[in-house]
């Protein structure tokens, strides 16, 4: 027993002498970090830090851009109730070329408050005096405008261009049956779906109603289910 205590006292002395040695020194002495992954080239060319799918490196629509550089010459204004627009001059001094075509174009937004100005805007410009004289001349640039609206997977898009595409209609009239069929085919396309039956045969009777019975030819050549009022 003295032997093993003496020799365990040996050993401990040193071990314990290496221990505080090991305690103490600085820290070069720690063991060596792990050493990091050299960077990929296609890291460098792709870097992590950059989302190229962002929401922040995507460019603007051309109606934001034109939204956000003054262009569009109304402003939303945010109510306890509904909203409303603010237009920073009459409408009715306001020239529809290329207004009324640039709202029709916001038709396809869909984010606010884009969604609001367009739709409105569209809406009460054609609302002033005068609206059936300036809106008929651009008739030829608002009609694939709208198409496009009505080609929309979005289906408030979708209805967002129905609604324009007949208010144009009470201001047009007849005018619009040049280019009607243009528009029909989505129409039909759409009124296979039942959320939008009721939607779309009251947005054709009112077609007819403006357009008058030449309408009710170019309806049925492109939906012959069409019942006329």
């Amino acid at each position: 027993s003295n032997v093993l205590r003496m020799s365990s006292g040996i050993q401990i002395k040193p071990k314990t002498a290496v221990q505080k040695s090991k305690t103490s020194s600085p820290l070069p002495c720690s063991p060596e970090p792990a050493i990091k992954p050299q960077p990929k080239p296609s890291d460098k060319l792709n870097p992590k830090t950059i989302d190229p799918f962002g929401a922040h490196s995507r460019p603007p629509s051309a109606f934001a851009a034109i939204y956000a550089k003054g262009g569009i010459p109304c402003r939303l204004v945010h109510g306890s109730v509904k909203h409303r627009l603010q237009w920073e001059c009459l409408p009715e001094t306001v020239p529809f070329d290329p207004l009324l075509v640039t709202l029709a174009e916001g038709l396809r937004e869909t984010k606010h408050p884009y969604t609001f100005v367009s739709k409105e805007g569209f809406k009460e410009l054609l609302m002033v005096e005068g609206a059936t004289e300036k809106a008929v001349p651009l008739l030829p640039r608002l009609v694939p405008v709208l198409k496009t609206a009505l080609a929309h997977s979005d289906d408030e898009v979708f209805g967002r261009g129905l609604d324009a595409l007949v208010q144009l209609s009470a201001v047009v009239g007849p005018s619009l049956n040049d280019h009607l069929k243009h528009l029909l085919t989505n129409l039909s396309r759409r009124l296979m779906e039942k959320k939008f039956r009721e939607k779309i045969t009251i947005a054709l009777q009112k077609l007819e109603q403006y357009g008058g019975k030449a309408t009710v030819t170019i309806i049925k050549s492109k939906i012959p289910t069409y019942c006329s009022i």
